[in-house]
């Protein structure tokens, strides 16, 4: 009775941790699935570059929450996660909202397929944290520190995109950033720390 009891807790609290950890992993997925609609509103013309510009913000606001979850506590809380899933619907609805309204992008100006090319690498490099996550090549605080970084490129994007133009400086700026955080996700990906260390 007793090694059924202490088998059945160890079950309960793998369970909990698997749950915990599997929470990061499906906000970091979802934040590569709407990068990825940002860039195929860019590339269809349904958004605008400055449009593009506002949603990037957003998305900026959401990698600083799971950034700030994420390193402080290691798992995301259920509130946590409700709060973030909140704010991912209110992009998601900005999204559809934005590329359904008369304002078009010309996809084929070099300004948008500048930011094509950055909101691109930005959703590869959000896959890539989410395969981390997954994986368990990336424990929560390192997925937390990541998401910090991509905060930092989408606020760049912004930034960039805020005139609705965005020039070949700017775009060699937010180059530079997503070398950085390249850098940082491989070297994450490929240290001693794995999520069950």
């Amino acid at each position: 009775m007793k090694r059924s009891l202490i088998a059945l807790a160890a079950v309960l609290a793998f369970g909990a941790a698997q749950a915990q950890e599997s929470g990061a992993a499906v906000e970091t997925q979802r934040n590569a699935n709407q990068q990825e609609r940002i860039e195929q509103g860019l590339q269809s013309g349904e958004l605008s570059t400055r449009e593009a510009g506002k949603l990037e913000r957003q998305e900026q606001h959401i990698d600083q929450q799971e950034a700030r979850d994420l390193k402080q506590g290691g798992a995301l809380t259920p509130q946590e996660k409700a709060q973030i899933n909140r704010e991912q619907n209110q992009v998601s609805r900005e999204i559809y909202n934005k590329k359904h309204n008369a304002v078009t992008g010309n996809p084929n100006s070099a300004s948008s397929r500048r930011l094509q090319a950055d909101v691109q690498r930005n959703a590869n490099q959000q896959q890539r944290i989410a395969n981390g996550v997954e994986s368990g090549q990336l424990t929560n605080r390192e997925a937390g520190h990541l998401e910090a970084g991509q905060a930092r490129v989408n606020r760049a994007e912004a930034n960039a995109a805020a005139n609705g133009r965005v020039g070949a400086g700017e775009q060699a700026r937010i180059q530079g950033k997503e070398n950085v955080q390249s850098k940082r996700i491989y070297d994450k990906k490929h240290n001693e720390r794995t999520r069950g260390n």
